[in-house]
């Protein structure tokens, strides 16, 4: 089992910059895909950015490729989302999930998530 908690989301203005931490506890996820997505309401769960158990590959969204940036902490058993130039389209909780052999670009091919954390951009 692994437990994961989302931090860094808060209220900021459009073009300002927010770092997304994922903590994980119960074992190591060094072994795990993962992956970002992000909820607004009334909208379907939506994938924002992966990285490879290694580290060595990752994948964006279009909408936020060039803004954000996905890494990974092993030593940490930690995963970070940082999100530049923020626009209010950006407005979502975000999630964090491992886990994502199946599909690295879906919900589905995740099996463990967070709970989230919710990030507002203002105009």
């Amino acid at each position: 089992q692994v437990q994961l908690v989302e931090s860094g989301g808060g209220l900021v203005q459009s073009g300002d910059s927010l770092r997304l931490i994922c903590d994980a506890s119960g074992r190591t996820i060094s072994r795990y895909n993962m992956g970002w997505f992000r909820q607004a309401p009334e909208m379907e769960r939506e994938f924002v950015a992966s990285i490879s158990w290694s580290g060595g590959a990752t994948y964006y969204a279009d909408s936020v490729k060039g803004r954000f940036t996905i890494s990974r902490d092993s030593a940490k058993n930690t995963v970070y989302l940082q999100m530049n130039s923020l626009k209010p389209e950006d407005t979502a909780v975000y999630y964090c999930a491992a886990d994502g052999y199946r599909d690295n670009t879906q919900p589905s091919g995740y099996t463990y998530w967070g709970q989230g954390t919710q990030v507002t951009v203002s105009s």
